[in-house]
């Protein structure tokens, strides 16, 4: 054999054996994998909710009875007192009214003892035997017809003076009118909303809360009450938790009753609430890029301290904004795989890289 030829030969099988040991170590390299320690996440941040400033009594007022605006006596934004006159209706038509309630009054009177004086009449003719005692109930009768009509009159004479009184509209608690459409010469249904009264004394702040977290928060729970344009802090506890998820927002409508109100929280005012955590409990968070499925059920890469990924069967709780709950199969300390999880496979090695918290949500 031609020795140039053996010498190229042999040339070619070395540089071949170098490129595929080559590539044996470049496949063996390990991977580079993002990860984080569990209980390392922000799952125990405190919480803040976006709300609004308002009453805890918010009256919608209006005349009991129809009629025409003859005059109104406060604007919006005026502080009134318990009593205080709002608006007045025209006082004719009930006074009429009145009138003729009372004139029933009279005529049942006089048929009362009319009929009271025909009875006594029969009774003496009944005492003679002159008339029969069917003809003497008969009269008895006619005596409790006119009592009993007497009694509907009067009770109508009452309802009649009442709805004289009606006529003026006054403010059912002290606070701020917010709102009021009245205006002389406007005539108004009965029932009809004619201003609305907002009690300063129990501002509180309505927020929503997700229902992955709803189950944590309960009546009494303190809070912490922020307004953009003042700096003071505010103490607050939680009033009123909704039994039912809002229809639009989906989210539970909770009230803020705050204990340390002053002048400067206006209604309408946008407020931060935040709540302290009420235990600093077993749970876990993960981001949920580092839970993988198969069917029903749920896995993590663990990653031990060879760097080496095994995949750990979990299970998994609520869905929050920070991630996804772990109620078992984890430990707080350790090391699991963030990103990248479904390249990886049982043993491999792997370079672990912890990235910005930021990433991880």
């Amino acid at each position: 054999m031609n020795k140039p030829f053996i010498m190229i030969s042999s040339l070619c099988l070395a540089l071949l054996a170098s490129g595929c040991h080559q590539q044996t170590e470049e496949a063996a390299a390990p991977r580079p994998v993002w990860v984080m320690s569990v209980g390392n996440s922000p799952a125990h941040s405190t919480a803040s909710y976006t709300g609004e400033v308002k009453s805890r009594y918010e009256s919608n007022i209006g005349f009991r009875i129809a009629g025409k605006i003859i005059s109104r006596a406060v604007n919006v934004g005026e502080l009134v007192k318990k009593g205080q006159l709002i608006a007045q209706l025209d006082p004719n038509d009930s006074r009429l009214n009145a009138q003729a309630a009372d004139a029933e009054v009279q005529t049942a009177q006089a048929n009362l003892a009319l009929a009271q004086a025909e009875l006594a009449r029969r009774q003496q003719l009944y005492s003679q035997k002159f008339i029969s005692k069917s003809a003497l109930d008969s009269y008895d009768t006619q005596v409790k017809t006119a009592q009993a009509r007497l009694a509907q009159t009067k009770s109508q004479a009452a309802v009649s003076q009442h709805q004289t009184g009606y006529t003026q509209l006054v403010a059912d608690r002290a606070g701020v009118i917010g709102m009021i459409q009245a205006e002389p010469g406007q005539v108004v249904a009965a029932g009809q909303t004619i201003a609305q009264i907002y009690d300063l004394q129990t501002l509180e702040i309505l927020i929503s809360v997700p229902e992955a977290l709803i189950d944590s928060l309960h009546t009494g729970d303190s809070a912490r009450v922020s307004l953009n344009d003042v700096s003071q802090a505010y103490q607050g506890r939680i009033r009123e938790i909704a039994p039912a998820a809002n229809s639009q927002t989906h989210a539970f409508d909770l009230r803020i009753q705050l204990l340390n109100a002053d002048q400067r929280i206006k209604l309408g005012m946008t407020a931060q609430v935040s709540f302290e955590p009420s235990t600093t409990a077993q749970t876990l968070i993960v981001p949920s890029t580092a839970v993988t499925r198969h069917g029903e059920q749920a896995s993590v890469w663990v990653i031990d301290n060879t760097h080496q990924a095994h995949a750990r069967t979990v299970t998994t709780g609520a869905l929050t904004e920070n991630g996804i709950e772990i109620t078992s199969g984890l430990q707080a300390g350790e090391t699991i795989a963030t990103i990248g999880i479904h390249t990886l496979t049982e043993g491999m090695l792997v370079q672990p890289v912890t990235p910005g918290q930021e990433v991880l949500r």
